[in-house]
């Protein structure tokens, strides 16, 4: 939809027509613009040779609960081996801001965090925890793992 606006200035007239989408995009504030165009990115590992191990966490983690509307708040860890590639940080902020506007469960964030790190990364192993903050007196920790430098007993037991 197009708008069309009109101000004066001292011996000027300006009109203006836009198309909504361009103002809303307009009034954002840059952190938002960040998030909004977000996405994983990886960088070589500097040390592919070696086995060692990355732990994130990221204790700002919201969403919305998809049945209420409510906010759900997490703290998300990450534990890696890294194959080829890491996980750059500030991509890894900025993706994990993009659910504070989401529907979603406590189990599908989790999950999906867990298989968005696993296609970008390829990693040795990995392991995502969402500890959700209580609500409703209930305390909820969902936790994922899986790669090939895995047991097989436990790799087995996922299926």
């Amino acid at each position: 939809m197009f708008r069309f606006i009109r101000f004066w200035l001292p011996n000027r007239t300006y009109h203006i027509v836009y198309h909504h989408s361009y103002l809303e995009i307009m009034k954002m504030k840059y952190g938002e613009k960040e998030i909004k165009k977000a996405g994983l990115e990886s960088w070589p590992n500097p040390c592919p040779e070696r086995d060692y191990t990355i732990e994130i966490s990221f204790p700002e983690f919201t969403c919305l609960c998809p049945r209420s509307g409510y906010p759900d708040f997490a703290t998300i860890r990450i534990t890696y081996v890294p194959d080829r590639f890491i996980v750059e940080l500030k991509s890894l902020k900025l993706y994990f801001n993009t659910y504070r506007d989401q529907y979603v469960s406590h189990e599908e964030a989790v999950n999906k965090i867990f298989s968005d790190l696993t296609e970008v990364l390829s990693p040795r192993t990995v392991k995502v925890e969402g500890d959700f903050h209580p609500r409703g007196n209930v305390h909820t920790v969902i936790k994922v793992e899986g790669g090939p430098g895995l047991p097989s007993e436990l790799v087995s037991m996922q299926k």
